[in-house]
């Protein structure tokens, strides 16, 4: 079953509905039979790519809130990303472009390490304040999860995986996806934002239900038909 999910990586409710979206993905029986794409999304395409801003700025700056209310929105997620085991550390997130990090992601990709990478970036943006928007971070990162640093370099700095991100946020824009996270279910259902662990879970089940498990024979009996053996009455 293959669930793609759209997200950026300056979203909190990102990393929290990734927590949320693992932690009931890990009680079911059938998680081994889970495909997962991460699909690139960008909230804010204007944000300066070298440029960085803190939580609060932003807020203000290109929101318009006052600061008291950026103050309380920014409390207020990260109570919720303490639900989902997140110690979100707002005062050193470092708000930038996120196109050069969405490269990494699609060379994670490559190998295979789409959600090692998608961890590594949420907690270096939001936990450990890293500008992921700096080559030579991301570049660490890339390391760090054992993709060569020189392949890493020559990805973030060429336009090799333009087109695979540019393609994502058309698809997401083509499906009506103005929002992340955004998930969709083997090509037949969708579930938006963070949700609790618990509305995962049943939207998992009820997809592998009606999308991947074996029939569910309807009638009572068994009517007429016919198998590789022949045909019965």
């Amino acid at each position: 079953m293959k669930i793609e999910i759209w997200s950026d990586i300056m979203c909190p409710f990102c990393y929290i509905g990734k927590n949320n979206f693992e932690q009931a993905l890990e009680k079911l029986p059938f998680k081994n039979e889970i495909e997962v794409e991460w699909k690139s999304f960008q909230l804010d395409s204007s944000l300066d790519t070298a440029k960085t801003q803190n939580t609060i700025e932003y807020f203000k700056e290109k929101k318009g809130f006052p600061e008291a209310q950026a103050a309380q929105m920014i409390g207020q997620v990260a109570q919720m990303g303490k639900g989902a085991g997140i110690d979100f550390n707002f005062e050193k997130a470092l708000i930038i472009n996120t196109f050069t990090a969405h490269k990494l992601l699609h060379l994670a990709k490559k190998y295979g390490k789409s959600d090692e990478m998608e961890e590594s970036l949420f907690k270096a943006h939001f936990i450990d304040g890293k500008n992921v928007g700096d080559i030579d971070e991301l570049v660490s990162l890339a390391e760090n999860s054992g993709i060569n640093k020189d392949e890493a370099r020559q990805a973030l700095t060429s336009d090799q995986f333009d087109y695979e991100i540019n393609q994502d946020i058309q698809e997401a824009r083509n499906n009506g996806i103005s929002s992340v996270p955004f998930f969709v279910l083997n090509g037949k259902y969708a579930v938006s934002g963070a949700q609790p662990a618990e509305v995962f879970a049943d939207a998992l089940q009820q997809t592998y239900k009606e999308t991947v498990s074996p029939f569910k024979d309807l009638s009572q009996n068994g009517g007429a038909s016919c198998d590789t053996d022949g045909c019965s009455i």
